[in-house]
């Protein structure tokens, strides 16, 4: 049953803070948001990426969500904050606008996997994995061996596809010749102003431009706070001192083996 007296939002905008690395939870966390955008009918939305990038399936997946809101006609305009690089520029380029600061980092577009060789380790210490499997590839990337050519080259061809859609994407999303995508898109990163000069980003300044730059798109005062959703309730883990590096050994371990968006120093 549809609630008859849904509250809707037409003369004010919504805003979704993404500020952290893209993950399952991150897309769900979004995802959410972005149809309690949808349902309030926000003829807006501010969308604040501070993020490295992630995933690619859940990068994905977000980038769907705000191209259907779009096609529900809600203008969305991304806004860089520190960062906002790898999955985060897809993310962004999904959006009608893009606003960074002049020093974000942004850009390092292209696709990563990893993976942990500890064989030698291994053999030290006297352990050896036992492995029945279906197929030779059916471990690849596995801990206990080195990975072999042929598995490097089957790895290769899903990061090349894998490419392949980030700069399609990026093509599409900023109406720029695949080709001319591809010259800068070998993982280096921009600041914001370099990323202007490319054609990833459309004006320079702070989140405030990019709430006047929707205000005057969609004919609302500016000077309404946007009604921001997706906030996410502070764990204990972020009330220990050093919780940020804790969550990033965390991400290495769960992000160990996934082809990555993600800008990583």
């Amino acid at each position: 049953m549809i609630w008859p007296f849904r509250r809707k939002s037409k003369k004010r905008m919504a805003r979704i803070v993404i500020d952290e690395p893209i993950t399952s939870s991150t897309r769900i966390s979004v995802i959410k948001a972005l149809k309690q955008v949808e349902d309030r009918e926000f003829p807006a939305l501010i969308l604040r990426i501070d993020s490295p990038g992630g995933t690619v399936g859940d990068s994905q997946e977000i980038y769907s969500a705000i191209k259907r809101l779009k096609e529900k006609g809600c203008k969305v305009i991304a806004s860089f904050g520190n960062i906002s690089a790898s999955g985060g520029v897809y993310i962004s380029v999904a959006s009608d606008k893009i606003v960074a600061n002049p020093g974000t980092i942004t850009g390092s577009i292209g696709v990563i996997i990893r993976g942990n060789n500890l064989s030698e380790l291994l053999n030290k210490i006297g352990i050896k994995f036992e492995t029945v499997k279906s197929g030779i590839y059916k471990d690849i990337l596995s801990p206990d061996k080195p990975l072999s050519d042929e598995g490097r080259e089957l790895l290769q061809g899903l990061i090349d596809e894998s490419y392949r859609q980030f700069t399609e994407a990026v093509a599409e999303g900023r109406n720029l010749p695949v080709e001319d995508v591809r010259k800068f898109a070998d993982g280096r990163i921009f600041t914001g102003t370099q990323a202007r000069e490319l054609g990833l980003v459309d004006e320079i300044g702070d989140e405030y431009v990019a709430r006047d730059l929707a205000a005057e798109m969609v004919k609302i005062d500016p000077k309404i706070q946007p009604v921001t959703f997706g906030k996410k309730k502070k764990k204990i883990l972020g009330l220990i001192p050093g919780s940020k590096i804790i969550q990033n050994i965390f991400f290495e371990v769960n992000s160990s083996n996934k082809i990555l968006w993600l800008y990583k120093p």
